[in-house]
């Protein structure tokens, strides 16, 4: 229980650095004032309760690179399959914390992205399809799809 106290306290006094009020003349701003506490107030805890002891240190680590939460979600293969034609090959990463519905929108919005960047009008979706590969230790979430680029009638040049 006693552990707990100084944390708590910590945390506390990281909400009320962020009151949000006028500064006074003279006195310096600075806008990471309760994130800076409460930082502070986790890192108290964490080495009141021990986590910097090495066996929680390197189970952090192995965690963090099975995980990599600043790694994308979904993994992108384009490929040309014909003069106007490209197929995309999506892969879910194996440990993720939700997306699981968002392979169409990602689809479309790199397709959008390949139709701009190639000076195109519009495109098609000639083909789609999405699943799951159950593959151990992980399944993982795929998508493959083949849209046709299509250039503008009215302005050929576009």
């Amino acid at each position: 229980m006693r552990r707990l106290v100084v944390p708590i306290a910590a945390m506390l006094l990281a909400g009320c650095a962020a009151d949000g009020g006028a500064p006074r003349p003279g006195e310096r701003v600075t806008e990471l004032s309760g994130p800076a506490a409460l930082v502070a107030g986790l890192l108290l805890m964490a080495s009141e309760a021990s986590y910097f002891e090495p066996d929680y240190i390197a189970v952090a680590l192995v965690a963090y690179g099975l995980y990599d939460p600043l790694a994308p979600t979904w993994t992108i293969e384009v490929s040309r399959s014909g003069e106007d034609r490209l197929r995309m090959d999506l892969r879910m990463k194996a440990l993720v914390t939700g997306g699981e519905g968002e392979a169409r929108q990602v689809f479309l919005r790199n397709a959008r992205e390949v139709m701009v960047a190639g000076g195109f009008a519009s495109f098609d979706v000639i083909r789609y399809e999405e699943g799951i590969d159950s593959t151990r230790p992980f399944a993982r979430r795929f998508a493959s799809g083949e849209i046709r680029l299509v250039r503008s009638m009215t302005f050929p040049g576009l």
